[in-house]
């Protein structure tokens, strides 16, 4: 098993990522990959960038090096309800957008609050995917989050970096079992993100792997599969 999409990169733009656009393209297609998503971080992540960014993404070619390129952008969930930091205004600009929970966003809540916050930003159309919710910092009802999921639409992530021992997120790997045996279950697709802040990183999905084989995941329910599955889940949804 070898994908060729990656649905969830940085670059400089996110304040702590390390590549322009045109270095992470150009890398991606002497590895070998077909199609990149760039989704840096909205405005409140700090060292991020504006508004007006994402607003004006539409000027960039979404084609590089014989690569596609999907721009988009990972949003901050800032309160329990699902509010995030990016006007319609600058969603509209976005090919693609992730919805997560930051530590420098919004504080850890209880099992209630967290899940409630996730299932609540499903409900913003422009909301394709949830960003590595396996964090066990930000503890959630993977039931409820999966069936919300599947009635609406949205993709849930596995994150290779969450799965980093050395990494700030904890407790990726038993959490991803638990979230992909549940979307096994109920037929729920998932995306698979490298998260990369570095250019080295794209397509290294080597832990998330590990997490498919683990739980004999099927790749017919994962959208890295198919760029046209993925392309079926991106995009304004009608609610």
């Amino acid at each position: 098993m070898k994908f060729t999409i990656d649905t969830h990169t940085h670059t400089l733009v996110s304040g702590h990522a390390y590549n322009t656009i045109d270095e992470m393209a150009a890398f991606a297609a002497e590895k070998g990959v077909t199609h990149l998503a760039i989704t840096d971080h909205a405005p409140k992540m700090p060292g991020s960038t504006g508004v007006f960014y994402f607003s004006n993404m539409g000027i960039i070619p979404r084609m590089k090096n014989g690569v596609k390129i999907y721009m988009g952008c990972e949003v901050n969930i800032m309160d329990y309800e699902g509010k995030i930091d990016l006007s319609e205004y600058g969603l509209k600009g976005c090919d693609v957008v992730i919805a997560s929970l930051h530590i420098p966003c919004i504080k850890p809540g209880s099992i209630e609050e967290n899940t409630n916050a996730l299932i609540k930003v499903m409900d913003n159309p422009y909301v394709n995917i949830i960003g590595h919710p396996d964090d066990s910092r930000y503890p959630v009802d993977y039931e409820r989050l999966v069936k919300a999921a599947k009635e609406k639409h949205v993709l849930l992530e596995l994150n290779n970096t969450s799965l980093n021992p050395d990494g700030p997120r904890q407790g990726a790997y038993d959490n991803d079992v638990k979230m992909l045996n549940l979307c096994k279950e109920m037929g729920v697709c998932i995306s698979i993100g490298s998260d990369a802040h570095i250019k080295e990183s794209i397509c290294g999905f080597d832990r998330a792997y590990q997490v498919i084989k683990d739980t004999e995941f099927p790749e017919k329910l994962i959208v890295n599969s198919d760029y046209r599955l993925y392309e079926s889940y991106i995009g304004k949804r009608e609610l």
